[in-house]
């Protein structure tokens, strides 16, 4: 999510022409919802209520049961999240999804959000925010640990395919901006949260792109 600099979350947005953020709605890829309250963004820094809140953007409405399978909880105890995650305009109860009087289905209302680190943001938004990266961080290397674990047993295709690269990059900000720009819009093609928009044999993939400096702060250039 967008930028200056910025840190993102939840499902990452692609670049967008100003008329089509224009359009989106706020929350969503094309117009990730800002956050500036820290209690806001702290609430998202509990893995389990992250796994809740990406669990019901990539799969529609769910109960707190289905939800707690994912968070790896008691369906009393993902309520207790769910009901964090609604206080702060997370996620939404979805009663019409429901298939009876005695389901409580939920679902998500912002799937896209950013915040900013940079001068002037205040340290309660500088400690949520390393919470939360901390959090997603931590949820991508388990998510990597576990396909290590059983990498023999994935089709070769998705073995070849599967991977990170590393690399170095002699860059100016503007020129690393452009760059976070373009490799946005060229992951956001792929996204298809619509699972119409899915070709046969497509497959869930996890994606963190990390630019990190390879220099001290005070061999920063200046443009």
């Amino acid at each position: 999510m967008p930028h200056d600099p910025e840190r993102t979350g939840a499902a990452p947005p692609a670049a967008a022409p100003a008329a089509a953020v224009a359009a989106a709605a706020v929350g969503t890829p094309g117009n990730p919802l800002r956050v500036t309250n820290p209690r806001m963004l702290r609430a998202l820094a509990h893995p389990a209520r992250l796994a809740i809140l990406q669990f019901l953007a990539l799969e529609g409405p769910a109960t707190a049961t289905e939800c707690a399978g994912v968070a790896g909880l008691s369906p009393s105890a993902c309520s207790y999240h769910l009901r964090a995650l609604a206080q702060y305009g997370f996620i939404e109860e979805d009663p019409q999804s429901a298939e009876d009087g005695r389901q409580r289905p939920w679902r998500a209302r912002i799937i896209a959000l950013s915040w900013g680190d940079e001068p002037g943001t205040s340290l309660g938004m500088r400690v949520a925010g390393q919470m939360v990266e901390q959090t997603m961080r931590s949820q991508a290397d388990e998510l990597r640990r576990r396909y290590l674990d059983r990498q023999p047993e994935y089709p070769a295709p998705w073995r070849r395919a599967l991977g990170y690269t590393n690399d170095v990059l002699h860059v100016t900000p503007a020129e690393l901006s452009a760059l976070r720009e373009r490799l946005a819009e060229v992951v956001g093609e792929f996204r298809r949260l619509d699972p119409s928009e899915r070709p046969p044999g497509a497959g869930r993939v996890h994606v963190m792109l990390d630019l990190t400096p390879w220099f001290e702060p005070d061999a920063a250039g200046q443009e």
